[in-house]
């Protein structure tokens, strides 16, 4: 039983989620239409509210699963979005999150209950309140953790060819990359391990295709990509 209650006006708390995952050469972004005002009808983050007895992460976790079907999705917050007038609807504090999924895990009939479309990155609709803030944010804070980490693990298949991850990379980083010098970065992090089946749909001489092999003195200690 609480022995105190706080007097000060009381405010909503939600999340929102930018959800990125890459497909065929782009990366993407799974937005929804709103299904209540105000701004009902557009396009949107996928989000919700805080409950009570959750953390902002749970909530957002909540979100992700109810969305996409997937636990243990990659999650880190971005930020918190709090002027007092980003919601005609009411104040409203929104966290934000960014997750990582790899497209083909997702339930499709969850997404299409949610109303939610995967959009490439570069052609995403104008969203509603101060989402687009929240995306640009989202997609600096990606492109940080590319520049000193391999993010392949969370949008690739299992096993992938060194020119899937660097395309994985251009889209991320919207510019081309240098081939030699990318291969030779990745490669001499020690990080993934080289698997004996070849890929041979972009050539016929095929390509190997590599994994990643979590070894704890897998560390980077220099930029991948400079920003």
């Amino acid at each position: 039983m609480r022995e105190f209650v706080y007097k000060h006006s009381k405010h909503l708390v939600a999340v929102d989620c930018i959800i990125f995952g890459y497909e065929k050469g782009q990366l993407k972004i799974l937005l929804s239409r709103r299904r209540f005002q105000p701004a009902k009808g557009k396009w949107s983050l996928m989000g919700g509210w805080v409950g009570e007895n959750e953390t902002v992460k749970k909530a957002a976790e909540r979100v992700l699963s109810e969305i996409t079907g997937l636990k243990e999705i990659y999650l880190e917050q971005v930020s918190v979005f709090s002027d007092p007038a980003r919601d005609p609807g009411g104040r409203v504090i929104s966290v934000a999150f960014y997750a990582m999924i790899y497209i083909n895990r997702q339930d499709t009939e969850l997404v299409k209950q949610h109303r939610a479309k995967w959009w490439p990155f570069e052609k995403k609709p104008e969203l509603i309140f101060d989402h687009n803030r929240m995306v640009e944010s989202a997609h600096e804070r990606l492109k940080v953790k590319a520049g000193y980490e391999l993010i392949g693990e969370d949008l690739l298949p299992e096993k992938f060819t060194i020119l899937q991850l660097r395309r994985l990379y251009e889209a991320v980083f919207q510019q081309p990359i240098d081939p030699g010098n990318f291969r030779k970065k990745v490669l001499s992090l020690k990080i993934l391990e080289k698997l004996a089946e070849k890929n041979t749909d972009d050539s016929r001489k095929g390509a190997y295709y590599y994994q990643f092999n979590h070894h704890p003195e897998s560390i980077i200690k220099e930029r991948i990509v400079k920003i």
